[in-house]
């Protein structure tokens, strides 16, 4: 499965570095996103280096997930592509 990483999940004052939102592709309800919950996520940077994340939570209505990496995410990785199992 595929998705795309959206943003950081943040707030008018804060912002998650480890945490992305993440949109996955074919998914585009709450309840189809909600059997996502718990499922690894990879993202390979464009030096080679995967960081591996795990999906905690829905985000809004539209099929989004949170996801939490292991480590904090360069901006770089906005709107680049990660991998689901």
């Amino acid at each position: 499965m595929e998705g795309t990483i959206a943003n950081f999940r943040g707030g008018r004052h804060t912002k998650h570095n480890s945490q992305m939102i993440v949109v996955v592709k074919g998914v585009d309800k709450k309840e189809k996103a909600a059997e996502l919950i718990g499922k690894q996520v990879l993202w390979a940077s464009p030096a080679k280096k995967e960081i591996k994340g795990k999906i905690t939570a829905v985000h809004g209505n539209n099929g989004a997930v949170r996801v939490k990496f292991d480590t904090g995410m360069p901006g770089q990785a906005i709107s680049q592509k990660v991998k689901i199992n």
